[in-house]
């Protein structure tokens, strides 16, 4: 028996086209493997694409990938992840398996309460196969406190347990503050646990419990992902044995710079001398600066010049994290709140007058300021397109500062 386990394949992510392209490019990849490989069959635990309703060259390229399959005899079994869904509950699972790529295998009926799932059986190999969906904020919890778990451990033979959820015993202390659902949530006595929803590389074994597999990410999709993990992959499970597959896709190379009582051209220098006689030839660079500048603001920076030399020297692209750079004119303050109303109002005026705008006084700018954050907190709709959200987004901005 050989079959291979992904997840959070997040086709359609990143903003810029040039990484969002990757995300297919590593699906390919996998693909490919898999098929090489001529493994039996599939587990895609959730969220194979980014958005409920991705783009049309996504959906095409996933398709072309998933048909390969279907043409190796290699079955896919699938759960729809927190992503997968749209608040009126469509996900492209569904088109996928009405197609005949995919089987959905997270099927049961309600009788006296519970929830029965259905387990199906690989007809090459036998294994039975069953799963549970993942919702955005744990909501899944409430599915699996309704699940008749007993009469899926009394069923005999190989099984495998799809899910797509953070499992608390499992959690890396960074990750310990997301929801998370107990380890005894999941039908004991599997012999395979194919999770998802958590993008950590993780292999667990415990009593009651073995081969309880997060994959990570099929590719990273975030510069803390790139950063830590570099590029993605799978898991082959073959005769018992498990094998870890890399998705190569591009080189990663991190620049850390602490910028802690630095001035901007101090900052400069030091990344100069950091990329100084490097090639990065086809290679994602990741530039994260932290801590507080000593004279100027962040914009001082001359990351333009800094970026056309890294760009010379061969990256594919360049990302920049600045999130806890910080300039000295804005001090860290400390306040205590009891509502979340309350603690952004208070935020919002020990800011006011740091930002100089002519003809309005702090009065106007907090209103100005609130404004703006309930037009930001805006949600994108079911079936919006990113830039078309984006572009309502910041027309709504456009007009509270009558721009």
């Amino acid at each position: 028996m050989k079959f291979a386990h992904m997840a959070d394949c997040h086709i359609g992510s990143w903003r810029d086209p040039q990484l969002r392209e990757l995300s297919s490019e590593a699906f390919k990849t996998a693909i490919a493997q898999c098929i090489e490989e001529k493994v039996d069959f599939l587990l895609i635990a959730g969220d194979l694409f980014h958005t409920a309703i991705p783009g049309i060259e996504h959906i095409r390229s996933a398709v072309k990938e998933l048909k390969r399959l279907k043409d190796a005899g290699i079955p896919v079994y699938i759960i729809a992840g927190s992503h997968d869904y749209s608040p009126s509950g469509k996900t492209m699972i569904d088109v996928l398996e009405e197609a005949g790529l995919v089987l959905n295998v997270v099927k049961g009926s309600i009788v006296d309460g519970k929830l029965h799932l259905k387990l199906f059986t690989d007809k090459k190999t036998g294994v039975k196969i069953a799963g549970m969906l993942g919702k955005r904020g744990t909501l899944e919890k409430q599915f699996y406190e309704s699940l008749d778990k007993e009469s899926l451990e009394k069923e005999k033979g190989f099984k495998i347990f799809l899910f797509h959820s953070a499992i608390t015993e499992l959690m890396p202390k960074e990750l310990t503050s997301i929801g998370a659902s107990e380890l005894s949530y999941l039908p004991k006595g599997f012999d395979y646990y194919a999770g998802g929803h958590v993008h950590i590389v993780k292999e667990y074994t415990g009593k009651d419990y073995k081969n309880v597999i997060y994959p990570g990410p099929l590719f990273p999709d975030s510069f803390a992902e790139l950063e830590k993990l570099g590029n993605g992959g799978f898991y082959i499970y073959d005769n018992g044995k498990l094998i870890r597959k890399e998705v190569l896709i591009k080189k990663t190379a991190a620049l850390v710079i602490d910028a802690e009582h630095k001035s901007p051209e101090e900052v400069e220098e030091m990344i100069a001398a950091k990329i100084h006689d490097r090639q990065f030839t086809d290679t994602i660079v990741l530039l994260r600066i932290a801590g507080r500048l000593k004279t100027g603001k962040v914009s001082d920076i001359n990351f333009r010049e800094l970026f056309r030399k890294i760009n010379a020297q061969g990256a594919f692209f360049i990302l920049k994290n600045t999130h806890k750079l910080l300039a000295q004119e804005f001090e860290e303050i400390k306040i205590e709140e009891k509502s979340i109303a309350e603690l952004e109002d208070a935020l919002v005026r020990e800011h006011l007058g740091q930002a100089k705008i002519t003809g309005v006084d702090t009065d106007k700018e907090f209103l100005l300021a609130k404004k703006l954050i309930a037009a930001f907190e805006t949600e994108k709709h079911e079936g919006e397109k990113v830039y078309e959200y984006e572009d309502r987004v910041r027309k709504a901005g456009d007009k509270i500062l009558e721009l």
